[in-house]
């Protein structure tokens, strides 16, 4: 075998164990130029969100009071307990965009393109585009540093990745103080948010974990799952807020005093009052064992419709 021969297998077979091995290591955010399309772990592409597991928290929304799963401490369940869903009605409110780390749980339509230096070819950002008020989120793979604190807050925030084997690895500073649900539970504008983007197949699993010092006494955890729609349409999302319900200037819609609302859920389903509360103890199994022994409100009685 001649010396060209050779030296050419070896290449080959060099790049054959840079890729097998490639999954189980960490590789730097410059990664080597079309190592993501290579691998097959490039998100880029349209993908459609999928509703099988969470159907009611993120369509019809949560209830009022519903704060099991949660990690939050007093000051949270104060600003839930306070929160009213006529506030949505406010001018100022009514345009207001999910922050990056909630907007996957909205009902978009997900658009993510790689952004390519085109002397080197390699990854300089990916950005993503939701449906949903039009949020496009940047997230650097340059290696460039977030900001400092005193930097712009904004909804999407500074977002740097890196590759973690096969999962892409997102890191979010500088958000604007929005929610971690839909029925008032806030997260603060000093939260960090730490997305995993996996594909696998036809499916893009979206991984959020927020640390939050100011609502949250632990790491929050959820998932999304999107399936790939190259078909998928993304309508405009053009948005004018307007008077929609006449109220005297500076009323903003509030149970500040009390919230006549909190008992429902738990008499609905039977849970006790103490448990909807929500606190970190209620994400664990364990919990259940403690339930046993809490008082229950009395369900209300069926309404039989008239014939």
């Amino acid at each position: 075998m001649g010396g060209k021969s050779l030296r050419k297998l070896l290449g080959i077979w060099g790049l054959l164990i840079f890729f097998v091995a490639l999954p189980g290591r960490r590789v730097a955010a410059q990664a080597p130029p079309g190592w993501a399309a290579a691998s097959g772990a490039d998100p880029s592409g349209d993908w459609s969100p999928r509703f099988d597991e969470d159907w009611e928290e993120r369509i019809p929304g949560p209830e009022i009071g519903d704060y099991l799963g949660l990690p939050i401490n007093s000051a949270a369940r104060l600003r839930g307990d306070s929160w009213d869903a006529a506030m949505v009605e406010l001018p100022e409110d009514q345009c207001r965009q999910h922050g990056s780390d909630y907007g996957w749980r909205g009902p978009s339509q997900l658009h993510i393109w790689q952004e390519v230096d085109r002397a080197t070819e390699r990854v300089i950002a990916y950005h993503t585009h939701l449906s949903a008020y039009g949020a496009e989120q940047t997230i650097w793979m340059d290696g460039r540093p977030h900001p400092p604190d005193y930097a712009l807050h904004t909804w999407q925030g500074f977002s740097t990745g890196e590759w973690d084997g096969n999962t892409l690895v997102i890191t979010t500073t500088h958000l604007k103080e929005n929610w971690i649900r839909r029925n008032g539970i806030p997260r603060s504008d000093l939260a960090t948010a730490r997305v995993h983007l996996l594909k696998h197949g036809d499916y893009l699993t979206v991984t959020v974990i927020v640390y939050d010092p100011v609502y949250l006494t632990e790491p929050f955890i959820r998932t999304t799952d999107f399936v790939y729609n190259p078909q998928a349409q993304m309508a405009p999302w053009p948005c004018e807020p307007v008077d929609e319900v006449d109220r005297p200037e500076g009323v903003v819609p509030s149970h500040v005093e009390a919230n006549p609302f909190l008992d429902e859920f738990p008499a609905r389903y039977g849970i006790p009052p103490e448990a909807t509360r929500g606190g970190a103890e209620t994400m664990y199994p364990e919990y259940q064992l403690k339930m046993k022994s809490m008082k229950r409100l009395p369900r209300p009685a069926k309404v039989v419709p008239n014939r």
